[in-house]
């Protein structure tokens, strides 16, 4: 399973932890991806969205339907 965002397509960034001594190890910086249930063509799909777009609206969440006893 990737980590990218299905909307805008944010990835891990990669780059260096960088101490006082200046000493460099590789670390990744991963992206705020959730699991969200979205609208798409008048169906639910499960989409794996970062944060940033969900609070942005590019994401119509599904409406949650209420069980019955």
């Amino acid at each position: 399973m990737s980590r990218i965002c299905e909307i805008c397509g944010k990835g891990p960034i990669r780059g260096n932890n960088v101490s006082h001594a200046n000493n460099r190890t590789k670390r990744v910086w991963l992206p705020n991806l959730q699991k969200v249930r979205v609208l798409r063509d008048k169906k639910v799909v499960r989409m794996r969205v970062c944060t940033k777009c969900i609070k942005a609206g590019r994401v119509v969440k599904a409406p949650r339907v209420p069980t019955t006893p």
